[in-house]
C-alpha cells in the first residue's frame, strides 16, 4: 500500500524507495551507489561501498559493512527504467547548473550533486506517511519486506543471506528466524494437503 501511494510522488524518492524495497540494501549501501555500478544492459547493480554522515566527519564514503555485502543484484526492468530516468534528469540539472553541479557520479543527490545526507530520505518518509495516514517504521522496514518476500518465496537461507549481504546465513536465520519458521510451515501444510490420500486409506 504504501509503495502504491508513491506512483506519484518525485522521480528521486520514488526511484530511492522502489529500489530499496525490491533489493533489501542498507540505507548507506542505497547513498553509496553510482552510475558507474549500474549496468542498464543486463539490468544489475553491483554494491561496492557505502555513504555514512557523523558530526566530525561529515558525509563520507566507506566500505561495505562486511565482505559479503559487496555482492552483484539483479533488478527489475521496470525499477531499471527509473533509474535510467533518474539519470537522465539528472544530466539535466548538471547542464542547468554548470560550474555549479559537483560531479560525483552518485545516484541519489543534494541538488547540486554532492552526496546526499542519510536523513534525508528518512525525514522525506516521515512526512509521507504523516500525509497520507499510514505507519511510520523507518528505512529498514523495506529491507524487512525485501527479506520477507524473498523469504515467502521459498528461497533457501544462504540465496536470502547473499541477496542481503549478511556476514553469514546465521545471521539470517537469527534477523528473520520467524519468516522462515512460517514459509516451513506453509510447505507443511501444502504437503498435508498433497496427502490427504493417506487419511482416507485411513478411514477405510
Amino acid at each position: 500500500m504504501l509503495l502504491s501511494k508513491m506512483e506519484d510522488e518525485s522521480l528521486k524518492y520514488k526511484a530511492f524507495f522502489y529500489l530499496m524495497a525490491y533489493s533489501g540494501l542498507r540505507r548507506g549501501e542505497m547513498l553509496g551507489l553510482e552510475w558507474k555500478d549500474i549496468d542498464f544492459i543486463n539490468n544489475i547493480i553491483c554494491v561496492k561501498r557505502t555513504s555514512n554522515q557523523t558530526a566530525d566527519r561529515g558525509i563520507y564514503t566507506d566500505t561495505t559493512k562486511t565482505k559479503r555485502s559487496q555482492r552483484t543484484l539483479k533488478i527489475s526492468p521496470y525499477i531499471m527504467e527509473l533509474l535510467r530516468q533518474l539519470k537522465a534528469e539528472q544530466e539535466s540539472k548538471a547542464l542547468k547548473l554548470g560550474n555549479y553541479w559537483v560531479e560525483t557520479d552518485r545516484l541519489f543527490t543534494k541538488w547540486n550533486g554532492e552526496p546526499q545526507h542519510p536523513n534525508t530520505t528518512y525525514k522525506w518518509l516521515r512526512l509521507f506517511c504523516k500525509k497520507h495516514d499510514l505507519p511510520f517504521y523507518g528505512l529498514h522496514s523495506f529491507r524487512h519486506f525485501a527479506a520477507s518476500s524473498l523469504i515467502s518465496a521459498g528461497l533457501d537461507v544462504t540465496t536470502v543471506s547473499g541477496a542481503l549481504g549478511h556476514c553469514n546465513s546465521g545471521t539470517t536465520l537469527n534477523v528473520y528466524s520467524h519468516m522462515f519458521q512460517t514459509a516451513q510451515a506453509r510447505v507443511s501444510n501444502a504437503m498435508d494437503g498433497a496427502f490427504k490420500f493417506l487419511k482416507k486409506k485411513e478411514d477405510v
